[in-house]
């Protein structure tokens, strides 16, 4: 018997025949894995970057971020305006002390002041 003579090649061929083609979207699907896995893994670097794009293309995601961002905006500007609030407010305290004792020092009640509570 000859390699070429293969008693199971007319079974193979009738069961070939009678199969399905499989669906074009599956094939391509197989296909595609398997060149994900011939290709060689991405640095690490590179991973998580393809991480990061592939969360902000999450729309409830991206959205949660912006969010996010503008709370933290508005929180370090209300962090200053209440900064310079303070400021203004202990220069006022020291200019309406020195207009009530003019001869007081002025150095001295603005550091009293800044470093006393506010009422």
């Amino acid at each position: 018997m000859t390699p070429h003579d293969d008693p199971l090649d007319p079974i193979l061929r009738a069961y070939e025949a009678s199969t399905p083609p499989l669906p074009t979207s599956v094939v391509r699907d197989v296909w595609r894995r398997i060149a994900e896995a011939e290709t060689p893994a991405p640095s690490d670097e590179r991973r998580w970057l393809e991480r990061l794009r592939l969360a902000f293309a999450r729309p409830a995601f991206a959205a949660a971020f912006v969010f996010a961002c503008v709370l933290c905006g508005l929180f370090a500007a209300e962090i200053r305006v209440s900064q310079l609030h303070a400021a203004r407010s202990a220069d006022l305290r020291a200019n309406y002390l020195h207009l009530i004792a003019p001869l007081l020092e002025p150095t001295e009640s603005v550091d009293s002041l800044r470093s006393s509570p506010s009422p």
